[in-house]
């Protein structure tokens, strides 16, 4: 870490230099200082959210696109994109 206040090499793409997202990618990026999720939904809709889920902290990153829905691989919440965060779209998978 340095007086950025994060560290430049944690292995995380800046957000700018992300390339073609494919349908159902989801990438880990930095917007500056803040970890962000970069995910092609179903439709076609690029989203970038907050690289954490509201569940408990996981990376959203890790996880997967359902659909209209990204899916955290810790737990299997089902997350709706509102904005730049993700909310919890339904009960758990099973």
């Amino acid at each position: 870490m340095d007086e950025l206040g994060y560290d430049p090499d944690d292995g995380r793409a800046d957000l700018a230099q992300i390339g073609l997202v494919a349908v159902g990618q989801v990438l880990a990026a930095r917007d500056g200082a803040r970890a962000v999720a970069v995910a092609r939904l179903g439709s076609g809709r690029l989203v970038v959210v907050d690289d954490m889920c509201p569940h408990d902290g996981g990376r959203i990153s890790d996880g997967f696109v359902d659909g209209e829905r990204l899916v955290c691989a810790r737990h299997g919440w089902e997350l709706e994109v509102d904005g730049e965060r993700c909310r919890r779209a339904c009960k758990l998978r099973e």
